[in-house]
């Protein structure tokens, strides 16, 4: 019975272990791979391949995407860009660095006669003030995952490095531990068994013996 119970224990404790991996590793190689693109590629979003994730800090196009969604845009050329699409730009009256996710309403042509777009917040009320060279393109948006942006925030805090970061692998690690010690007591109580066994074996046949 308390065998049993130890194997269940050791499953249910190995599940948990592997699905924190499944889940931690993919996030700890995207970040360090966008961590490392982000100061070898200033000035340029950094990506994962042709992809990249950005987190929603206003409701400018709700109810499409809402403030805290993380959102996977996609790198595209400026030509292949039709009205009606939600584009990400370095916003054109901004610093230089700041994004804006806002549908196409026009398509038209900046004062040196380049591509250029007219852009709206799905819940604006008026069209944005500056309209969008076709340089200042950065993708357009795939899909979203609603809600994952805070938790994107947070990871990136020290409370959240250490809740869903630092944790977790102190977790895991000492699981292993404790697995491996439960693993080696358990071998030798097994040996311990078989050591008694094999003495009483012994001394019954001794006691044969001298009959």
């Amino acid at each position: 019975m308390e065998k049993e119970k130890t194997t269940i224990i050791n499953k249910i404790m190995t599940i948990i272990g592997t699905v924190l991996c499944i889940i931690l590793i993919p996030i700890l190689i995207i970040n360090c791979t966008l961590i490392v693109k982000s100061y070898t590629n200033q000035g340029k979003v950094p990506s994962f391949g042709s992809r990249f994730p950005m987190i929603v800090l206003t409701d400018s196009m709700y109810p499409e995407i809402e403030s805290g969604d993380l959102i996977i845009c996609k790198q595209i050329e400026a030509e292949e860009v039709k009205t009606g699409d939600i584009i990400c730009f370095f916003d054109p009256s901004g610093n230089g660095t700041s994004t804006v996710t806002h549908r196409v309403m026009e398509i038209t042509k900046d004062e040196n006669g380049d591509l250029a777009w007219v852009t709206k917040g799905d819940a604006n009320n008026v069209e944005d003030k500056a309209i969008v060279p076709s340089s200042k393109l950065v993708g357009v948006y795939s899909t979203r995952i609603k809600g994952a942006g805070n938790i994107a925030m947070f990871m990136q805090t020290t409370q959240g490095l250490i809740i869903c970061v630092i944790c977790p692998i102190i977790l895991l690690v000492a699981y292993d531990v404790i697995r491996r010690r439960m693993y080696e007591k358990k071998n030798k109580e097994d040996t311990d068994a078989l050591l008694k066994e094999l003495e009483a074996l012994r001394a019954e046949k001794q006691k044969n013996n001298e009959k």
